[in-house]
């Protein structure tokens, strides 16, 4: 059992001699890469010495149990032990998604509702971003339309992480959370009390660490310029510093207007573009292997509604993993670890099953 855990072992040697070097870390992009990946290993290489200890001490305790019953009463106790250990340690050997370390850009944007619908994105947005307080994390809002009652057509924002542990990765805990997003509350534009139903759509990308790692000729660009608007269409600035970027293989369109210079807004869109990019290829890449697809709860597809926020009731239902809990209001307050926690072990279990039936 375990057999691939000695190249691991190897590999987080050879991984922590690289990152002893000083020349390595004059290079940021590729300290970052091998201390992403170290911190991985570490977890590997920590449960693997676990399990390996608790073997050779269930070992001689059965060994010693005909003789002792202080070694016979600690069979049962190692055995427990040493189950746990062998489920974490295969936990932690399924593959993981190379993305999972990174910082993201998350997209939301407001559905059908009309007004409502953009208050509930502005509602969601809070929600992220007292969720990554709670963990650490910093957000940074890259672009946004706001609607006529203060919520948002569309807003963009960029998480950043504070682990190099790819488990407690930023796009790690929220990748997930891409599709729709439905809300069934009464509006505040609603005068006879019935209750709507709204929707969100979300869409979760990986920062890009390099440009290098996304080419993007300037040929294959089509950069437009002009004046920034408001809620309502009015004007918030008196120049062209608002900046509509396309790119014409792809047909990606960012657009980028809350900085107040043109240069700004250019590299705020090429950051996005940039994301969405690299997704889109990402997206291809799955689509031609059959496995990985198959083993991800997670999607690009906006169209996929995947939880219900029913405020009347202060209920939050997962459709994926059949989660449901009465606590939406501290749910919207950034209690939101449990609702993550249960998609990311519905996805575990997926590639567990998957690789079982790879093995077999």
């Amino acid at each position: 059992m375990f057999e691939s855990v000695q190249t691991l072992l190897t590999e987080h040697a050879d991984l922590q001699v690289q990152m002893s070097d000083p020349a390595v870390h004059a290079d940021q992009a590729k300290a970052k890469k091998l201390g992403r990946r170290y911190s991985e290993l570490n977890g590997i290489v920590e449960a693997y010495h676990r399990w390996h200890r608790l073997e050779e001490d269930l070992a001689a305790a059965r060994e010693m149990a005909g003789e002792d019953p202080e070694f016979a009463a600690e069979v049962p106790v190692l055995e427990a032990q040493l189950t746990q250990a062998q489920e974490r340690l295969r936990r932690l050997l399924i593959p993981r998604d190379p993305d999972d370390g990174r910082d993201i850009i998350i997209e939301i944007k407001a559905g059908e509702g009309g007004d409502e619908s953009a208050l509930f994105a502005g509602d969601l947005l809070r929600m992220y971003s007292r969720y990554g307080e709670q963990r650490g994390w910093k957000s940074e809002i890259i672009s946004s339309t706001e609607s006529d009652l203060g919520g948002f057509k569309d807003v963009q924002m960029a998480i950043k992480g504070s682990s190099n542990d790819p488990a407690e990765g930023v796009y790690a805990r929220l990748k997930f959370e891409g599709g729709v997003h439905r809300v069934q509350r009464v509006p505040v534009t609603e005068s006879q009390g019935r209750i709507h139903t709204s929707a969100a759509g979300v869409l979760v990308l990986p920062e890009v660490d390099e440009p290098e790692e996304v080419e993007i000729s300037q040929n294959d660009l089509k950069i437009d310029v002009y004046r920034s608007s408001g809620p309502g269409g009015q004007s918030v600035n008196t120049t062209d510093s608002a900046v509509r970027i396309t790119h014409l293989p792809t047909g990606i369109v960012v657009a980028m207007q809350n900085e107040k210079s043109q240069l700004q807004n250019r590299e705020a869109g090429m950051r996005v573009l940039r994301a969405r990019i690299r997704a889109a290829q990402q997206e291809e890449l799955d689509a031609a292997n059959d496995a990985v697809r198959k083993s991800q709860v997670r999607t690009m597809d906006r169209s996929e509604r995947i939880r219900t926020y029913n405020f009347p009731e202060n209920r939050i239902a997962d459709h994926r993993t059949g989660y449901k809990a009465y606590n939406l209001d501290h749910v919207m307050g950034g209690e939101l670890e449990p609702v993550v926690q249960s998609v990311i072990e519905m996805d575990e279990q997926e590639r567990l099953s998957t690789l079982g039936e790879d093995a077999s």
